[in-house]
């Protein structure tokens, strides 16, 4: 087969990564991971400390001053102040727990001038939140870095009791660690059962510490994604905005396709038609038999244009999607595919029109990645509703290898569904089977 299936059907290289021989429990303590959010964790209460007291200070001053007119400015510097250090802290969850959070949306100022961006700090959502985060982040960080450093110290001084524990005889005039003391009575770490146990109770904790800091983390992850990122209405309009964009390119691309294969195709024929019915009408009386056959022809060019015109009717929106639903143009489409496609639409109602058609071509191109590029036997199509949202499933007995972030045809199938909300599921591993689950939101349409 000429064309290069990884390269078409959207999968790249095997990307698998080794296997680790190390269980992760085991191998958890010496991650990089775990360090870096250890450290994230330790350096949180100097910075919890710096921005609770810039945060109070500076809310306090301006609240104090509102009396006056200089509190506004003071109060607006302070939330612009959080703002700054929320990007701070962006960057240190960035290189410290791989967490990458958007900045929040810009400020917009209706008036030029300083009293237009007093207005906008102070209208502005984030900064109110950052200043949230900056209060709320201290106590956490003093409950994270007080458990976060005890389990820490306490597991390793533990485990390596045995490497240390001479210190105590030798400078201190006891045994070992004290249990246990009174006026009678000592009870020491220092006999090698003691020692030992001391060591393997040390290394349960050092294999626990790293799950804990992760659970630590998990808050720190919650409060900037939270506080520090975007609102979900600002982030729903850059989705929206970037939606739209979507669907004008692909719909420039449309008409564009169906400009191309109507000059090329159609209306190509439909000129050498006309031509050849004219050389037709001036040998008629000179030539009968050669304008019969110019004739014959011109009948044939006709029919050929005619299926040129109803393919691409097609292409645009099938008459018998509009006429009998997905379950007759699926089935019309699993006829032309390349291998045996079994169509099953289990669906009770009929979804809007928008959404049908996108079903329905949805369905297609992924039909089409099956005939030209899976080297499948067989396929099959189920359509079904679930709550709200209509799903699409195709899946192939091909080689596998499917992969949307290749910038394939999968990708671009992505995109479009994404932009009415829409989800684009892959499950393809090399060597098959390939399972695409699209995901549509639901609108009711006429009752079938």
């Amino acid at each position: 087969m000429a064309t290069n299936y990884g390269q078409s059907y959207g999968f790249g290289g095997d990307t698998d990564a080794r296997p680790h021989r190390l269980p992760a429990a085991l191998r958890a303590p010496f991650e990089g991971r775990a360090w870096r959010e250890l450290t994230y964790v330790l350096l949180g209460l100097p910075v919890g400390i710096a921005l609770f007291t810039y945060a109070v200070t500076m809310v306090s001053l301006g609240a104090g001053l509102l009396v006056t007119f200089l509190g506004v400015p003071v109060l607006a510097g302070a939330l612009a102040g959080c703002r700054a250090v929320g990007a701070v802290e962006r960057t240190r969850a960035r290189a410290l727990l791989g967490l990458d959070v958007a900045a929040p949306e810009p400020l917009r100022a209706r008036k030029a001038g300083a009293m237009g961006w007093i207005g906008a700090v102070l209208k502005s959502g984030a900064s109110w939140r950052a200043l949230l985060y900056a209060v709320v982040q201290f106590p956490w960080s003093v409950f994270s870095f007080v458990v976060g450093l005890t389990f820490f110290t306490t597991g390793w001084s533990m485990l390596t009791y045995p490497l240390w524990f001479w210190v105590f005889p030798a400078y201190a005039g006891q045994d070992g660690i004290q249990l246990y003391g009174d006026e009678t009575h000592h009870v020491y770490l220092d006999n090698p059962f003691e020692i030992t146990l001391t060591a393997l109770i040390g290394l349960l904790i050092t294999l626990v510490t790293p799950w804990i800091v992760r659970a630590l983390t998990t808050v720190d992850r919650l409060m900037v994604h939270g506080l520090l990122g975007p609102s979900r209405l600002a982030t729903r309009v850059v989705e929206l905005e970037s939606d739209r964009g979507v669907v004008v390119d692909t719909a420039a691309a449309d008409l564009r396709r169906i400009e191309r294969d109507l000059h090329d195709g159609a209306q190509a024929r439909l000129v050498n038609l006309a031509m050849d019915l004219g050389l037709a009408k001036e040998k008629l009386l000179e030539d009968p038999e050669a304008a019969a056959r110019m004739v014959d022809e011109a009948h044939g060019e006709v029919k050929t244009a005619l299926q040129e015109l109803r393919d691409l009717a097609r292409g645009i929106h099938p008459a018998v999607l509009t006429d009998r639903g997905l379950d007759a143009a699926l089935s019309s489409v699993a006829s032309r595919c390349a291998v045996p496609v079994r169509v099953e639409v289990d669906l009770v109602e009929r979804p809007a029109s928008a959404i049908e058609g996108i079903a329905y071509f949805t369905v297609s191109e992924l039909l089409q990645n099956v005939s030209k590029h899976a080297r499948a036997s067989s396929a099959t199509v189920d359509v079904w509703r679930s709550a709200d949202r209509l799903l699409l499933q195709v899946v192939d007995d091909g080689v596998g290898g499917a992969d949307t972030t290749a910038g394939s045809g999968l990708a671009g199938l992505a995109e479009r569904l994404d932009a009415v909300d829409g989800v684009l599921v892959v499950d393809s591993p090399a060597g098959g089977p390939t399972r695409i689950t699209a995901e549509l939101p639901w609108r009711a349409g006429a009752t079938r």
